[in-house]
């Protein structure tokens, strides 16, 4: 007789801990067999969850292979010149990257064909116009700032700039995918298929004799983001159904509509990304170039644990979005408390794991690496508080408080900041964890105050949940 993963787990765990993980273990062989109560929102979460997975993994490989290649110096100006490229790159899609989960499934379930062809061309047109004028911005402000800039980031950059409006374009792809319940469209390219490609890209140089400069990497990194944008973008187009033909958008609904949906959005998703990667930057202005690069490692190590809560926040914000505007609140509630719980222990096991063998993997980077050990400890009690309330942050966004979510991240980014500027000086790089980690306890303490006030849904891992109702 074959036994079910459940009934295995009473055999071996002790009856305490498995008394606790029954619930969550049968939830999950529900998902896997297909049962009726398993939601296709938990099934995309799997699928994301297994391409974060792996995508964790290629990245932190691949980091490790081009700080090896490169060395210490040069590697470091190519991490600020990424880190930049990737704060910019949450701006520049003008927050639709995440308002399509949004307004996709609204548009589809109202009938609104007309409005949603325009979303699905205007987004990625209004993306791709921001992120090159961003960029031509950035490359003026270069060239303006002369000496103020150190001479060995100039070129790399520019380059960086080059890279902008693709990666913008590549963003909002991914959500529009993903509001189709498109986990490999969404998250193959970005995850994936890009980490590959500056690998083989920086292989192909290194074979033909090219150096293994910043400036090189950044040329690099260009041709692989735009050709998996490029090639997304065409996969998209064939996959996407053909809306029947209706009437132009009306009157009462404009691009400004868009906007006002989305630009609080873009609050809330760039101050996320400036309180998750300011700190590299800010390590930047003080320390030399190979400093930045042993705390990018140590930052990045803690990632390890922390595409976890990626993952679900990936797979579940749509699903937010539904029940809250459904007014199925109580299912709402209920569904909070699952993805705390699939945030939560899958992090702190992985994080439990990191413990002992981070000098080992930070001494992958190189042998120096290894003083970032101390930075990459309190960065993982960060991601720890961020991590107890789940994705309370696409909770808010999705149930229209997202007014309440950014002015949350800019008050957990002046605090950043301001930690970090008092910090770094005194402490060095890990005066920057400090900050860091700072910030997230104080966003997480936040968010979960704002989502039980306004929404009476306690999103912490340790909160009471209600009973469920007898069928």
């Amino acid at each position: 007789m074959r036994l079910s993963p459940v009934t295995w787990a009473e055999r071996i765990l002790p009856a305490a801990l498995f008394a606790r993980a029954q619930p969550l273990l049968v939830r999950c062989e529900q998902i896997l067999n297909g049962e009726p109560d398993a939601s296709r929102a938990q099934r995309m979460a799997l699928a994301v969850f297994a391409i974060r997975v792996l995508g964790a993994v290629l990245a932190y490989v691949m980091q490790v292979i081009l700080a090896r290649l490169m060395g210490g110096h040069e590697y470091g100006i190519y991490v600020v010149v990424w880190t930049l490229v990737v704060v910019l790159g949450i701006f520049a899609p003008l927050g639709f990257s995440s308002s399509v989960l949004r307004l996709i499934p609204e548009y589809r379930a109202q009938g609104h064909h007309g409005r949603l062809r325009a979303l699905l061309v205007g987004s990625r047109l209004a993306g791709g116009l921001a992120a090159t004028g961003i960029a031509l911005a950035g490359i003026l402000a270069v060239w303006l700032a002369g000496d103020l800039i150190a001479s060995h980031y100039v070129l790399p950059l520019a380059l960086g700039a080059v890279c902008l409006p693709l990666f913008t374009i590549g963003s909002i792809q991914d959500g529009i995918a993903r509001a189709h319940d498109w986990p490999l469209l969404a998250m193959l390219p970005t995850f994936i298929w890009r980490p590959l490609a500056i690998l083989a890209g920086m292989a192909i140089a290194i074979w033909a004799g090219v150096p293994a400069t910043a400036t090189n990497a950044c040329i690099v990194t260009i041709l692989a983001t735009w050709g998996v944008a490029l090639v997304q973008m065409l996969v998209l187009s064939r996959s996407l159904p053909r809306e029947p033909a209706s009437r132009p958008l009306s009157g009462d609904w404009t691009f400004r509509d868009w906007l006002r949906i989305s630009l609080p959005i873009l609050l809330v998703e760039g101050f996320f990304q400036l309180i998750t990667s300011a700190d590299v930057v800010m390590v930047s202005l003080w320390e030399d170039p190979h400093q930045v690069a042993i705390y990018f490692a140590a930052s990045k190590t803690p990632a390890l644990a922390h595409f976890v809560y990626f993952a679900v926040r990936s797979a579940t914000a749509h699903r937010y979005s539904r029940l809250y505007h459904a007014g199925a609140r109580d299912e709402l509630g209920a569904f909070v408390a699952d993805t705390a719980r699939w945030t939560f222990w899958p992090t702190l096991a992985m994080c439990a794991l990191l413990v002992p063998v981070g000098p080992l993997l930070l001494s992958l980077f190189g042998p120096d690496f290894t003083s970032g050990y101390p930075a990459m400890l309190i960065l993982l009690a960060g991601v720890l508080a961020r991590a107890c309330v789940g994705p309370a942050d696409a909770l808010l966004t999705m149930a229209d408080q997202q007014g309440r979510c950014a002015r949350i991240y800019a008050l957990a980014f002046v605090l950043n900041l301001a930690l970090n500027v008092t910090l770094i000086p005194l402490l060095g790089i890990n005066g920057a964890a400090i900050a860091t980690a700072g910030a997230m306890i104080f966003e997480a303490c936040a968010l979960r105050h704002q989502a039980r006030r306004h929404l009476g849904v306690d999103p912490f891992i340790l909160a009471p949940r209600a009973p469920q109702a007898a069928p």
